[in-house]
């Protein structure tokens, strides 16, 4: 959950409290961050408001995190202290700060009830506490955005072939708005002034067609342009100008697109010289950082860009200037403006989508789900698009469609399907409320979905059949198969969340019993990543008895 600017808030409200001789209770302040950024889009500590505070303890805090009523008392106490930092710090003003307090004045009496009300359980935490974890951090129900995303604070690799691992599917803006996007690139734009200019001042380029010095000059100061001799070679790459031995003629009228693409090709493909970067080493690995770019499909802190950089030997050479890098390269219309990430635009993202199909590379595109079938946006979600893209497309699903009806076409796609894909069904149906009722029940007569409609009816306080220990076996292998994909990626991130959220020994010894086709291989996993010794032991164990069953 964490991200930047949480670690530094938390660093700095450990010395501020260490300042002030105060015992600070950092974890919790923790995670009343980690929860905001994730579900209230507060992304600075500026960004908190009373109603943030109001929705993170009465809402987010009964559906997400698995603790007591009586803890209620230590969480409001943790957001007093967290509005006195933001006070003392000038985040906030007085006044915001006594309607933040009034606020929580009044939600500490509310706030035990509503950890005590199961029907605001979340999927996951409703399993959970009723098989008896302490703790639930990471939600089961967040694991469908957890399947197709990037990291938050991603992990930057770099591979010198591009064709070796499939590019993920990407999401191309609108034909208008990139033709749009073209015809305002500075650099372009740029390239246009100078070959007017050289033609109605009946200029001409040298034999080889290069642009001569004495015009370099000339362009620099009557038009304003640092590097003439970058835009004149961009031009004639591009065929926004014609030359013939010395002489020149103006481009033909092409479609803004196809000069875009030829502009990404130019500038990712061809040596120029540290005219791009203003660095020659970066220039020549300029292709290899925009795949990157391409493939994470999220903005990348400037610190993490210098590791980048350092991994595959560049600073080495020299310190790199990544802020003007990024600078530049915003002036090529290749990344969005700005001094902390770096990120591609989608103008950027639909050239190099053009290079790799040009270069006979698979590019797959993500289509727009919103308007797909049910199956059609499982397929979809399970095809490794960002978390942002994902969430979109799953809402504007929803917002098609009916309660009932999204249950009907959701659970109706998924009855015999693989886990994970019954796993994304499930979650998204964890979303509907009571108006989905009637379509839940009628999927209590299916064998693989009855736990999930059981548990998903008593959550919300509906009348339901009790879960037997055998479905609440099943579903516990059935929910954590959804966890699989991630915990292969991230083992770490994994093991953390089970030691916090995961199945309690008890269950994990039980689970062998349980007629549930991965229910082998989730407890190899939970064997290689529990931290507590003897769960991992146990669920080693379970697992070799789910074998030797199968075998017998």
């Amino acid at each position: 959950m964490s991200i930047e600017w949480v670690n530094r808030a938390v660093d700095d409200l450990r010395a501020w409290g260490r300042a002030r001789g105060l015992d600070v209770d950092v974890d919790e302040v923790r995670l009343l961050c980690d929860y905001a950024s994730d579900y209230l889009d507060v992304n600075e500590l500026g960004d908190f408001t009373p109603v943030a505070f109001e929705e993170l303890l009465l809402n987010i805090y009964p559906r997400k995190v698995i603790a007591p009523p009586e803890s209620a008392p230590e969480t409001v106490a943790a957001a007093r202290t967290l509005v006195d930092f933001l006070l003392s710090t000038e985040e906030i003003g007085g006044k915001m700060a006594v309607r933040m307090r009034s606020v929580l004045d009044r939600i500490e009496p509310e706030m035990p009830i509503a950890l005590a009300d199961t029907s605001r359980f979340g999927m996951a935490k409703s399993l959970f506490s009723a098989m008896g974890a302490d703790s639930l951090e990471q939600q089961a129900g967040d694991a469908i955005l957890s399947v197709s995303a990037v990291q938050e604070e991603p992990v930057v690799e770099h591979c010198d072939c591009p064709g070796c691992s499939p590019l993920p599917p990407v999401r191309l803006a609108p034909r208008e708005t990139l033709v749009q996007s073209a015809l305002r690139v500075p650099l372009l734009t740029d390239a246009r002034r100078l070959v007017q200019w050289m033609l109605a001042g009946g200029r001409t380029p040298t034999v080889k067609g290069r642009l001569r010095v004495r015009d370099a000059t000339e362009a620099i100061a009557q038009l304003s342009v640092t590097d003439p001799g970058l835009l004149w070679e961009l031009a004639v790459h591009t065929g926004l100008v014609t030359v013939e031995g010395t002489a020149i003629f103006d481009g033909e009228d092409f479609d803004p697109l196809d000069i875009w693409a030829a502009t990404v090709e130019f500038v990712v493909e061809k040596e120029t010289g540290g005219a791009v970067t203003g660095e020659v080493s970066l220039d020549e690995e300029l292709y290899g950082l925009c795949d990157m770019l391409y493939r994470l499909q999220a903005p990348v802190p400037i610190p993490l860009v210098r590791e980048y950089l350092d991994e595959i030997g560049l600073v080495e050479e020299g310190e790199i200037d990544v802020p003007e890098v990024v600078r530049r390269l915003a002036y090529c219309g290749m990344a969005e403006p700005g001094d902390e990430l770096l990120e591609l635009t989608p103008l950027a993202l639909w050239g190099l989508h053009r290079l790799y199909t040009d270069l006979g590379i698979e590019a797959p595109q993500a289509a727009d789900l919103a308007l797909a079938d049910a199956p059609e946006l499982i397929e979809g979600l399970l095809s490794g698009m960002p978390a942002e893209m994902a969430e979109a497309d799953i809402e504007g699903w929803l917002r098609h469609r009916s309660p009932a009806q999204a249950v009907a076409e959701l659970l109706g796609s998924v009855s015999g399907a693989p886990s994970v894909a019954r796993g994304i069904a499930v979650t998204i149906v964890d979303r509907l409320g009571p108006d989905a009722e009637e379509a839940v029940r009628a999927f209590l007569e299916e064998p693989e979905l009855r736990p999930h409609a059981i548990h998903w009816l008593t959550a919300r306080g509906l009348a339901a059949p009790a879960l037997t220990s055998e479905e609440v076996l099943w579903m516990s292998v059935d929910m954590l198969v959804l966890a699989m994909p991630s915990a292969e990626e991230d083992p770490e991130t994994f093991a953390e969340n089970m030691s916090a959220s995961g199945p309690p020994q008890s269950v994990i010894e039980e689970m062998w019993r349980v007629d549930h086709p991965e229910v082998v291989e989730v407890l190899e996993l939970l064997g290689r990543s529990l931290r507590d010794h003897n769960a991992a032991k146990a669920a080693r164990k379970a697992a070799f008895k789910a074998r030797s069953r199968a075998i017998g």
